[in-house]
């Protein structure tokens, strides 16, 4: 009777979900496919990545948290790229120059790589280079936001006193 020392037994599906170990020595073990291969890849601006539409471009580059709000930003007029508003499908190319409006703020952005997949922030942050221009414009506007420029200033609420005189003010203008 001759022993077969070099093969394993096939394990069953019950014996491979038995513990976690043994379901990572199984999916370790299983050869690479195409579909795997292209899951694992790490590069930004691969092939599959050439043709990406603007929403999800701006999504990956997190400018905006979902796909769906950085369609209703560029429906809403808020991205503008080479000067003219455009549409979520356009596709993006390297070299372009994107105006986005995010809340107050205003970017100048030039596009440097491609990707349709969001990945971290300081991967996101190479997918552009904002114009310095842009950087001086938010810094302006955010120290002007600081010094309440934009806005009414006040000393807080109106005491009982400053009260009735404007309750006085207004009954007089009628």
């Amino acid at each position: 009777m001759a022993i077969n020392q070099g093969a394993q037994p096939a394990a069953s599906d019950t014996e491979r979900k038995s513990t976690p170990a043994a379901a990572w020595r199984w999916i370790i073990s299983q050869p690479l496919t195409v579909s795997n291969e292209r899951a694992m890849s790490n590069k930004v601006g691969d092939k599959e990545d050439d043709k990406v539409r603007l929403d999800k471009w701006l999504w990956a580059a997190r400018f905006y948290k979902t796909r769906a709000l950085a369609k209703a930003a560029i429906e809403g007029g808020k991205v503008h790229c080479r000067g003219e508003r455009c549409k979520p499908g356009k596709e993006p190319r390297i070299g372009d120059e994107l105006l986005i409006r995010v809340g107050f703020d205003e970017r100048s952005v030039v596009i440097q790589a491609l990707c349709a997949v969001r990945r971290g922030a300081p991967e996101a942050q190479a997918l552009y280079r904002e114009t310095a221009e842009s950087i001086a414009r938010r810094e302006q506007a955010a120290a002007q936001r600081k010094a309440g420029a934009l806005g009414v200033q006040t000393d807080g609420r109106p005491s009982k006193k400053q009260r009735r005189q404007i309750h006085r003010f207004h009954d007089g203008q009628d």
